[in-house]
């Protein structure tokens, strides 16, 4: 649509809520804005998704900081239905002399992959897959994953792409998912700091759209206690200092190389303490259960969808080369966990794993809830934290992962956690469903 007033540019940032924040600024101004940034403060890091500030919280009500636009960052779109365009850029967060600050996301993830580099000559590929509910739309009834269950939103799911498309997302596929009313987009690999950047980009595009058409588009884990559940896959692989794919090898179990099955013992170990990070509100932990395509076990497979780390199948059709599609997949995450935070601590956790020169996990095959404790215990098989609380617990158990961070920082994570498992007590899961349906 056009407008005859002057559209405005959003610099935001995403926070430990994984709601993504900022301040507007018309367009004439962005390259302005671009040297000094808006005013942004300390104590938004104990935001909670309820429009609260956790009280008592390690900042306070002194303080400020500077949020800078990444020009690079940038998500532009008029296709969504509004009246102006939709204009966006990811900005990170620094401190008054321009240094980094030491709770801003997007810079951990930067300083993490920096670190991953420097240390292996690796540098990661990414994607985002999510799952979101759409509701308010009255659809009428449809098969799962059905030509019907897709069309029957029209055109929706058209208008979805070429919105994305515009605001170069690179979108790849859009489909009616599973759940009723569910649906799934993805987008092309890119570099890891993009494809985080993407990830939010793709979380407001398709809420503005729903928004737009009368509807509600909803990435909460769980919209209701019994239904399918929305995750939200990060996929990686890696490059060397060449740009040659490093993470196949044909001669080892599973295609894995040697360096990218490291990488993956070092997530495996580390992932009860990542958890929270990943999976971060109270109906995250509804879907992280066995027999749910979800994960519930620490452990790698070869093509199986109830696996945290999951080996996704390359093509070789008309010749094609499996080494740059070869990729890996962790699932123990959703749309409530920051993507810049949780691809920072995949990578970390990586890390852990490259540097102790780990050897690759076994790949699990079968059902781990039908084994007795000593097969999983061979298999190294430990079971993910159950609730929110206990992911806090086992975060805080894991000097290793707590120490990739700033004190200040964790504190104000688990404080700004434990405050939203402690509203949410004496609510039934189906209430804390519908209220994180709304929230997300």
């Amino acid at each position: 649509m056009t407008s005859s007033v002057e559209p405005l540019v959003a610099v935001v940032t995403t926070d430990l809520s994984a709601v993504t924040r900022g301040r507007f600024v018309a367009e004439s101004k962005l390259q302005k804005t671009a040297a000094t940034g808006v005013g942004w403060l300390q104590a938004n890091l104990s935001l909670t998704p309820f429009n609260s500030i956790v009280d008592p919280n390690p900042w306070g009500s002194s303080g400020d900081l500077r949020l800078i636009p990444d020009l690079k960052a940038r998500f532009r779109t008029t296709r969504t239905g509004s009246a102006t365009p939709f204009d966006m850029v990811a900005g990170d967060i620094v401190d008054l002399d321009g240094s980094p600050w030491l709770g801003c996301t997007r810079t951990m993830l930067k300083n993490a992959l920096v670190e991953l580099k420097d240390a292996t000559g690796l540098s990661v590929i990414a994607a985002f897959e999510h799952e979101f509910h759409v509701a308010d739309g009255g659809f009428a009834p449809a098969h799962s994953m059905s030509f019907a269950a897709l069309r029957r939103a029209d055109p929706f799911a058209p208008n979805l792409m070429a919105a994305l498309e515009e605001a170069g997302v690179a979108p790849e596929v859009v489909i009616a998912e599973f759940g009723d009313e569910q649906f799934e987009v993805t987008h092309e690999p890119a570099d890891a700091l993009t494809a985080a950047d993407r990830a939010v980009a793709i979380r407001e595009i398709t809420r503005e759209l729903a928004r737009n058409a009368g509807w509600r588009a909803s990435f909460a884990p769980k919209t209701a206690p019994n239904a399918v559940g929305n995750g939200v896959h990060i996929h990686f692989s890696f490059v060397d200092e060449a740009g040659k794919p490093v993470t196949y090898d044909p001669a080892q179990p599973g295609g894995l190389s040697a360096k990218a099955g490291a990488f993956c013992a070092g997530v495996l170990r580390h992932l009860p303490g990542i958890t929270a990070m990943t999976a971060s509100s109270v109906s995250s932990y509804y879907r992280l259960k066995p027999h749910s395509w979800s994960s519930s076990y620490t452990w790698l497979a070869d093509r199986d969808r109830e696996a945290s780390l999951r080996i996704c199948p390359t093509v070789t059709i008309g010749g094609r080369d499996p080494a740059r599609q070869y990729n890996i997949e962790y699932r123990a995450a959703d749309a409530t966990g920051n993507p810049y935070l949780s691809l920072a601590a995949v990578v970390r956790a990586g890390l852990e794993g490259l540097k102790a020169e780990l050897p690759s996990p076994p790949l699990v095959t079968g059902d781990p809830t039908l084994m007795s404790e000593a097969e999983r215990a061979k298999l190294g098989l430990v079971r993910l934290p159950e609730t929110l609380p206990a992911a806090l617990d086992a975060l805080v158990a894991d000097s290793t992962v707590t120490g990739w961070f700033a004190p200040v920082f964790i504190e104000t994570f688990v404080g700004l956690k434990r405050h939203e498992a402690e509203r949410l007590a004496g609510l039934d899961p189906a209430s804390i469903c519908d209220l994180y349906r709304t929230l997300y």
